[in-house]
């Protein structure tokens, strides 16, 4: 367990009063990425502006057993964050946790009661994009999703998100209890509109009058965050244990950069971020979808074709010149012009990327990336194409990567290993490639899933050619020689 007297001398400890914290944001999935990101920006508020902003965190999943609360409960809610660079190291313990609850543990009426705490202005998440549960094609909540299935039938006992803020609000409501805004800090564009559309959705089909409530007093501002921070292995804690001296099972290790912009449209008040280093906008839009794209979309590129290569990091995948170039130009050839963005340097801030992604202090997996791919390839790849197709112009490295994913979803890596796919749609995924044969058909069945490519570019002559081209060139000569070859087609 994490023990701050044998932590290295220069750590950043929690120098205010843990006590005086309130709670006032409830926190849904306390995973490495919000233990890094957010919950570091309210630990800086606390130790340097005085913030007695505090948090109660949240696991809201049935399956989840709940060590990673109950460690963090063992040790008084403290945990440590490190930040990693080729030029050494740094760790701040973050002491903001102000509750932890586990729905496998406390259940879930006791997360609900954490959310109506009078006191509680903000509600908050990291579910990644397939928390919920909507098709990223269309925006629209998923009535047939088995977690909204059981919440229509079981409203008082939610198991997805949208149904938990749900049951909150209505209780808040009946309770004459403040209304609170919901801020979703995951990686998809608008992700504040995503998340009154589907929490809205939601209540229409259970009670209308309470859609309207929400539609009129309940506040969904967006966000954009960004900071690589690796899934923690097994690995990756015996690596920490040695520099801390001590083990912490919920520590976590991240890049030293941090961002976080957030659009200030909060109904109960906020703690005050920008002190922290947040940019507080009147529209985040621009800044999602720079990252979306840029970002995002060159991770998602080197994940699938690099995985494919045999490249277990996104730093391996930099030593390779072709793909350090090929992800260069997909951010600046074909993914800068499609965006809204003004007055931003968009040549510097690729320049700060590949900068980021050659840091081998960070072992960021290109398999973890690669997760979830069907709730991802919409923002970070498909909606460049469309821009691309509508305005005639290039798009060959785009194409190349929804080969590459097509290749990585087939189940085999270029050595012949099996490749365990994770994503919400494995199933429908392993029925369309067993039920296929690889090539043109194995192509046509995967581009039949609505709720990735919508109905619009299956039906595309240009783009099914380019990627059909792609992926065949990936069968014929590999993803190392593919990257190289595509660095030359202008």
């Amino acid at each position: 367990m994490l023990s701050v007297d044998l932590l290295p001398e220069g750590t950043l400890l929690p120098c205010y009063d843990r006590k005086a914290l309130r709670t006032r944001i409830v926190h849904i999935g306390f995973g490495a990425f919000h233990r890094a990101h957010q919950a570091v920006c309210a630990d800086i508020l606390a130790s340097e502006h005085g913030s007695d902003w505090g948090y109660c965190e949240c696991e809201i999943n049935k399956n989840n057993k709940g060590d990673l609360i109950k460690a963090l409960r063992q040790q008084d809610r403290l945990y440590s964050v490190t930040e990693m660079a080729d030029d050494g190291l740094s760790t701040r313990v973050v002491g903001v946790v102000n509750e932890a609850l586990c729905r496998s543990i406390d259940g879930i009426e006791k997360i609900i009661d954490a959310m109506c705490q009078p006191e509680v202005a903000i509600i908050s998440m990291t579910v990644t994009e397939k928390g919920y549960c909507y098709q990223p094609s269309t925006g629209q909540l998923m009535l047939d999703h088995p977690a909204i299935v059981h919440d229509l039938a079981h409203p008082e006992d939610p198991e997805s998100v949208p149904g938990l803020i749900l049951a909150a609000i209505k209780r808040r409501r009946a309770n004459g209890l403040p209304a609170f805004s919901v801020m979703s800090c995951d990686n998809m564009p608008e992700n504040g509109h995503v998340t009154r559309n589907v929490i809205v959705q939601l209540a229409q089909q259970q009670d209308p009058e309470l859609a309207r409530y929400i539609q009129q007093h309940i506040t969904f501002p967006s966000t954009m965050v960004d900071r690589i921070v690796p899934a923690m292995t097994e690995q990756a804690f015996a690596s920490l244990s040695e520099k801390l001296g001590c083990t912490d099972p919920v520590g976590v290790e991240c890049e030293p950069f941090f961002q976080w912009v957030i659009e200030d449209n909060f109904v109960n008040g906020r703690p005050a971020w920008e002190k922290a280093g947040a940019e507080l906008v009147a529209d985040v839009l621009p800044f999602e979808e720079m990252k979306l794209r840029m970002l995002n979309g060159s991770h998602s590129f080197l994940a699938y074709l690099g995985y494919l290569a045999g490249y277990e990091h996104i730093s391996d995948c930099m030593d390779d010149i072709h793909f350090q170039q090929a992800s260069y130009k997909l951010m600046l050839d074909e993914q800068a012009p499609t965006l809204h963005t003004k007055n931003v340097d968009l040549t510097a801030y690729a320049d700060s990327l590949i900068a980021r992604y050659k840091n081998r202090a960070v072992r960021h997996r290109t398999y973890q990336i690669a997760t979830d791919g069907t709730q991802k390839l919409p923002q970070r790849w498909l909606d460049s194409i469309r821009w691309h197709l509508n305005n005639g112009s290039n798009f060959d490295l785009l194409a190349l990567g929804v080969a590459g994913w097509m290749r990585y979803v087939s189940g085999v890596d270029e050595q012949g290993n099996t490749i365990v796919i994770n994503d919400p749609l494995h199933q429908e995924i392993a029925r369309l490639v067993n039920s296929s044969r690889d090539g043109d058909e194995r192509i046509n069945a995967l581009l039949s899933l609505k709720a990735v490519f919508a109905d619009d570019l299956p039906g595309n002559t240009r783009f099914r050619e380019s990627v059909t081209h792609y992926y065949q060139l990936l069968h014929k000569i590999g993803a190392k020689d593919a990257v190289k070859q595509v660095n030359g087609i202008r």
